[in-house]
């Protein structure tokens, strides 16, 4: 980068913090995800520093001018930390407080959904009172359990036999409440990434174990990545756009990634949405961001380049204007 570009990048962004590592269990990864956008803003000459909510005050924030979101789950992808931004007038990346917190909340994201007629699978709610063969008779075997609040797959199982039900469902309440139990939609796992207004290639997935579990999506080196996806371009702009709007449903915006399945009939049904998805080597949205010619650290400033002109009346902070920072990525 030329030192012309360095100054603008400087100018244009200010002071930026990477907020990553948090108090959640997924902070590990977040940690990655941080380091890996952290370096890639000062590589682009960006005056970026890190911040980790879990160790230090929140009220430090107020030296910076924007953040950059890098947390997962709890207290980072919820809502909690865009709010408290929010009271500091800091802009900041991804998607507001509400849809943050309905994007968390994997319930309300398939209540808001199949009233806007995006399909999803069949589910119920599970609690202590629940009985385990009505559950079975509902949605047949084999069955997804999983935290309505939580990320990375942590406190999921899939359960192939009613009597496994009950120790699934108590595995995902140490992590939330609220327990989803979810139809098996067995014909292929995919995920779309979103930025701006954006869908991006969308990626298959293929796990060489049970399914894309936590040790599937961040420790194993076996996982299949197939981008191009091995749909059909018109089921693939299909699919983008259906997720846009699944998106878009939620208010997220900026970036973020919409997951989905396939039967094995071809249809699709869309999952969860993730508002700040992993940045790590192993994560989808730099993959797909590739696909479609963009390297990891362009994709970084993009990212960053959108609290630009995101249109936030309730922050009395300038939102600069275009001024050329369209040539730093």
């Amino acid at each position: 980068m030329s030192l012309n570009s360095v100054n603008m990048a400087q100018q244009a962004f200010g002071k930026v913090a990477v907020l990553f590592g948090g108090r959640s269990g997924e902070r590990e990864v977040s940690l990655k995800s941080g380091s890996a956008v952290l370096a890639a803003l000062q590589r682009q000459g960006v005056d970026a520093h890190a911040f980790d909510p879990a160790t230090e005050d929140l009220s430090a924030l107020k030296a910076f001018d924007r953040a950059f979101i890098a947390l997962h789950g709890r207290y980072g992808e919820d809502g909690t930390i865009q709010g408290a931004l929010e009271l500091m007038d800091i802009p900041y990346t991804g998607s507001g407080v509400m849809a943050s917190a309905l994007g968390m909340d994997k319930w309300r994201t398939k209540l808001l959904w199949t009233a806007a007629g995006v399909v999803t699978p069949n589910y119920v709610l599970m609690d202590d009172s629940t009985h385990a063969e009505n559950v079975v008779t509902a949605l047949g075997l084999p069955l997804f359990v999983k935290p309505a609040n939580e990320g990375s797959s942590i406190g999921v199982s899939k359960v192939k036999q009613a009597s496994d039900l009950v120790t699934a469902y108590t595995l995902a309440k140490q992590s939330d409440p609220l327990v989803i139990v979810e139809q098996f939609v067995g014909g292929g796992e995919y995920t779309v990434g979103i930025l701006g207004e954006t869908a991006l290639p969308i990626v298959r997935i293929v796990p060489k174990n049970e399914y894309y579990d936590y040790e599937a999506k961040y420790l194993r080196d076996d996982t299949e990545y197939r981008c191009p996806s091995g749909l059909s371009a018109e089921q693939e702009k299909q699919i983008q756009a259906e997720a846009l709007q699944a998106f878009n449903v939620l208010g997220c915006k900026g970036w973020g990634r919409v997951d989905f399945l396939m039967d094995e009939r071809g249809r699709h049904y869309f999952l969860e949405v993730n508002t700040s998805p992993g940045m790590t080597d192993h994560s989808l949205v730099p993959m797909a961001a590739k696909a479609a010619g963009l390297d990891f650290d362009a994709l970084v400033v993009r990212i960053l380049q959108q609290t630009l002109f995101a249109a936030n009346p309730f922050c009395s902070k300038p939102w600069y204007r275009d001024n050329g920072i369209n040539d730093v990525a």
